[in-house]
């Protein structure tokens, strides 16, 4: 047994009871062939003719997708070289926010030519050396092959985003999409010296059922699933000056138990005109802030609520902290935690806020807010599936809008640029010298894998669509991929069909890092599994026990 060793011919035991040990080949083998599991489910979901994956959870909830970050999220992997190819397309999504599942295929790829050469008793370290080299060399190609844009070119930005809905369910509306992203990434932008930054926290997707896909828009300010918290309060204001307050709107509870002796009924009245006073008091600084809307934080009395309302304030209560934060940037407001500091400086604008009925609910819109540095995208549709898949699609394109206004530098896309890596290459392996050069060439090979899975997604036969890509960029037609719905090789840069360079830059080193950590592994060690602690005893007779009689 492998927790065994010997000392004079008695056993020791080194590895707790129940652990299992799997050495050299064999484990190499196991992870091998678990990576390949993972890389083969998603495999059929990549490109504009991808097919979708049903995942049912253990409580019921299913989710339809052909995200590859969210397939492997909501599938429950129990390998651990499985659940590595897993966190590569987490890490990438977090990265780039795109290519989630190119990432996992051609890593896969990489383990499957991998295993080739081991079986030819190349030593796995050979591998992981050839593996690096090609992977900075196939970066070095991509650097050069990137064609230059600017931050700010809507067309490219716009081929970008459409480029990325057209591999998903949306891909009908990916002109409407494409679109929104853009403009919601130009408005959040912020130039920072030479460069653009993009948070995409700035830009808030609400979904809502109903209607359809066509009748999702974006709102150049804030929309809220609140409604006015008075029936008295106007339900629209124009010119709004916006009050943010992120405390209580209310007398606050002392933090112990008082008691008040009152002996005079006159002393309740004096209590109460007194605890008026205080919120009107309350309501006196907002108005006198200039402020006729407010949204706060926390609670609003009922008493202020009335006072508002008489003083034609419109209000708002438990907003998210969050939704607080991108308010003051839609806005230009300033939240505000005192009352006793609220000037008319700290109030944010808005040409238009209005309560409006969304579906059955009343939602409140905080709209045509000027240079608004937060957006909302309001996603509508005919069920909650539709919705969930277009906020991730909407997800993917604002991604990779950001990556080029962050790094505007593109790529054309269908596997264009892994076929031209892969030829060049080729030719840069055979100059490397002994085994390595093995790695290389399969470094190259894998990178194939994509144009050939969008091939073969899309019904076609993958042999005759490589050789016909090998001879094209053979006589330099470079930007020649696979256009999966007219079924042949194209020119993609013709089509528009265009991506950002950082997301292929970041499936390189993603892949390549996670084939070669698992190429590493010679041994596995995997402790016993710990039992479930012991119940009460059963009575005896296995019966519940003082239910005796019952049938």
């Amino acid at each position: 047994m492998a927790s065994m060793g010997s000392a004079g011919g008695v056993p020791v035991l080194i590895l707790k009871e129940g652990s299992s040990r799997t050495r050299g080949k064999e484990a190499q083998r196991n992870n091998i062939s678990a990576a390949k599991v993972i890389s083969e489910i998603v495999k059929s979901s990549l490109g504009p003719r991808g097919m979708d994956k049903m995942l049912v959870d253990s409580l019921g909830d299913v989710t339809i997708t052909n995200d590859g970050a969210t397939i492997l999220k909501e599938m429950d992997v129990e390998h651990p070289a499985a659940k590595m190819m897993v966190e590569i397309a987490k890490t990438t999504d977090t990265e780039v926010g795109d290519g989630t599942t190119s990432v996992v295929v051609l890593a896969g790829e990489l383990l499957k030519k991998a295993e080739g050469l081991l079986d030819k008793d190349v030593h796995p370290s050979i591998i992981v050396d050839g593996y690096k080299k090609a992977a900075d060399k196939t970066l070095e190609i991509y650097s050069d092959l990137a064609i230059s844009t600017t931050s700010t070119d809507k067309e490219m930005l716009r081929k970008i985003a459409r480029t990325s809905m057209a591999t998903k369910m949306v891909s009908e509306n990916k002109g409407l999409f494409a679109d929104l992203a853009v403009e919601a990434i130009l408005n959040v932008a912020q130039k920072v010296g030479n460069e653009y930054k993009v948070s995409l926290d700035d830009i808030k997707i609400e979904k809502k059922t109903g209607g359809s896909l066509d009748d999702t828009k974006k709102i150049d300010g804030i929309a809220l699933d609140k409604e006015v918290v008075h029936p008295g309060m106007p339900k629209k204001v124009e010119n709004a000056k916006i009050a943010l307050i992120s405390s209580a709107l209310e007398i606050e509870k002392t933090e112990f138990d008082a008691k008040i002796n009152i002996e005079e009924p006159e002393q309740i009245k004096a209590f109460m005109d007194e605890e008026e006073h205080l919120l009107s008091d309350m309501v006196e600084k907002i108005a006198k802030s200039g402020a006729n809307v407010v949204i706060c934080q926390k609670g609003i009395d009922d008493m202020v609520q009335h006072f508002m309302a008489k003083k034609g304030i419109l209000a708002i209560r438990r907003a998210k902290e969050s939704d607080m934060e991108k308010l003051a940037k839609a806005t230009g407001g300033r939240v505000t935690n005192s009352l006793n500091d609220l000037t008319a400086s700290d109030l944010g604008k808005a040409k238009l806020v209005e309560e409006r009925k969304v579906g059955e609910d009343k939602w409140t819109f905080i709209e045509g807010c000027h240079n608004p540095h937060a957006v909302t995208i309001l996603t509508r549709g005919g069920t909650d599936k539709v919705i969930d898949e277009a906020e991730r699609s909407i997800h993917d394109a604002l991604s990779v809008v950001k990556d080029v206004v962050q790094k505007p530098k593109v790529v054309a896309g269908g596997g264009a640029p892994e076929t031209e890596a892969s030829a060049r290459l080729r030719r840069w392996a055979e100059k490397l010298s002994g085994r390595e050069q093995l790695a290389a060439l399969a470094f190259a090979e894998s990178l194939e894998v994509i144009p050939i899975t969008l091939a073969e997604n899309a019904g076609l036969d993958p042999i005759d669509i490589i050789v016909d890509l090998r001879a094209r960029h053979e006589k330099g037609e470079k930007w020649y991929g696979v256009n999966a719905i007219e079924g042949k090789a194209t020119d993609m840069a013709k089509l528009e069909v265009y991506e950002p360079l950082v997301v292929k830059e970041q499936i390189i080193k993603a892949a390549s890092e996670a084939a070669t950590m698992i190429l590493r592994v010679d041994d596995v060690i995997a402790g016993g599994k710990s039992r479930a602690p012991a119940g009460p005893p059963m009575p005896p007779g296995g019966g519940m026990g003082g239910m005796g009689g019952m049938e």
